[in-house]
């Protein structure tokens, strides 16, 4: 994979934007002035700053209309890329799903919340002119299709029966275990999946939204809950299959099926979103269709904050995702929508310095940051000498000082996204060629944890 690879070239409208070489520069400069405005809100119409937005249906028998439909997506190199995606309407603010209502074009799909031991029903209506859609939910038994086992209509390419054209299937199931599952095309999966049919299915233990699993030890705080979606993208594939739309559309013979033996990732996304993008709010108003953020957000551990956030990391890639949150290890309480724990149910949780999300796996991960060190820049200086001023590489997240809540003089002409000396830790794919967009560096699946000084009321 090089830099001088010549990108798609355009065959539709928003299939491709110009190149930038000035991209090179912006990304190189992007934890300076270009981070401006993504740390502002943007988000208008939701109390969903940062964090996990559940999309979720009133009663005790949620029932979910999604739509399969095209649309587009903005990478961080400048290009856009033709993508499916499921969808459906639901208010911001509440995550209530709105009847009667049509949802536009989003990437991924909606994150679907429910409760264990809901009778769940999902209606998928496929508003593809071209192409049969269905949809399987790992993890999830007695599953079925208008009533039949879905897995009965599967022939011909699809694992479960599919929507045809403007017609509507659907599925059912009751939700009887607690834990992180992903929901995704069961019909050419290869393809349906790495084109945007997929989401987040996320079933709360019963009484318990604030544990991960049924029981006390997965405890978390719920103003505190991220979900960490690891997906790809192969432009070349995106392109073949909008060729293929807007040669139908014309009337004319379209062009060969794309070569899955070429399949190559050329893009990595986090939540849909490449960095410096997954850092912005949710509902980021210049990523209309892109509506989750990854940037996580927490304050100390401590007495007044003593329950840990969550991590949910679900992957739809074709390989490996080792995803590390720097500095602070991640506990790993769940796996594949099931608690690391014996037959007996004694926890086996363990730290892990990376996430290696395999493809179609999840995990559920604890995390918090503590001051154990009690630092202070009075009492317990960090036993270090800083560099004179001149010396010292001042960054756009970086305060002046190691002391958290304190922050010091900065350079003349420096820019800085520190808002009232909070820390910022990176997290990234660990595989660095993961973290680039058509080998254009230090973008792709990259997001921070911001850690907030006690006591303080950050913007």
């Amino acid at each position: 994979m090089t830099v001088s690879q010549a990108p798609p070239t355009a065959t539709g409208p928003g299939s491709r934007r110009t190149r930038r070489l000035a991209v090179l520069g912006a990304v190189a400069a992007a934890c300076t002035a270009l981070l401006a405005p993504l740390m502002a809100a943007g988000n208008q119409g939701s109390t969903h700053k940062n964090g996990i937005v559940c999309t979720k249906s009133q009663g005790t028998n949620p029932t979910f209309d999604l739509s399969a439909t095209d649309g587009h997506i903005q990478l961080p190199d400048g290009n856009t890329a033709y993508m499916w995606g499921y969808t459906t309407a639901y208010d911001r603010g509440t995550g209530l799903v709105q009847p009667g209502k049509a949802g536009s074009f989003q990437h991924p799909g909606p994150v679907l919340c429910v409760n264990e031991g809901d009778t769940v029903t999902v209606v998928l209506h496929n508003d593809l002119k071209y192409d049969d859609v269905s949809i399987v939910f790992p993890g999830q038994t007695g599953v079925t299709a208008d009533g039949a086992p879905a897995s009965a209509g599967g022939t011909g390419g699809t694992l479960v029966k599919a929507a045809a054209p403007g017609k509507a299937v659907t599925y059912q199931f009751t939700a009887d275990h607690p834990g992180t599952f992903l929901y995704e095309s069961g019909t050419d999966p290869q393809v349906q999946v790495r084109m945007g049919l997929f989401g987040a299915l996320i079933v709360r233990p019963a009484g318990h939204p604030d544990w991960v699993y049924g029981r006390a030890d997965s405890a978390f705080n719920p103003q505190t809950e991220y979900m960490v979606l690891l997906s790809e993208i192969d432009p070349y594939l995106s392109q073949r299959m909008e060729q293929i739309k807007i040669k139908r559309d014309r009337g004319q013979a379209p062009p060969a099926a794309f070569d899955m033996r070429r399949y190559h990732p050329r893009y990595w996304l986090i939540n849909g979103r490449g960095f410096p993008d997954s850092i912005a709010d949710n509902f980021a108003d210049w990523l209309p269709t892109q509506p989750y953020g990854a940037l996580a957000e927490i304050r100390p551990r401590s007495a007044a904050n003593p329950l840990p956030s969550v991590d949910r990391y679900l992957s739809v890639g074709s390989e490996d995702y080792p995803f590390h949150p720097h500095g602070n290890n991640a506990r790993v309480i769940g796996r594949d929508g099931r608690p690391v724990a014996t037959a007996g149910g004694a926890d086996l949780s363990f730290d892990k310095f990376s996430i290696p999300a395999g493809p179609g796996q999840t995990w559920d991960a604890l995390f918090d940051w503590s001051d154990a060190e009690h630092y202070s820049p009075s009492t317990n200086p960090v036993p270090t000498t800083d560099p004179q001023l001149q010396n010292l590489v001042i960054g756009t997240f970086y305060g002046g000082t190691p002391y958290l809540g304190v922050q010091g003089t900065m350079p003349p002409g420096s820019a800085s996204q520190n808002e009232c000396g909070e820390y910022y830790i990176i997290a990234h794919n660990h595989a660095l060629y993961q973290i680039t967009s058509w080998g254009v560096n230090m973008t792709g699946p990259i997001t921070y944890t911001r850690v907030n000084p006690p006591n303080v009321n950050c913007p």
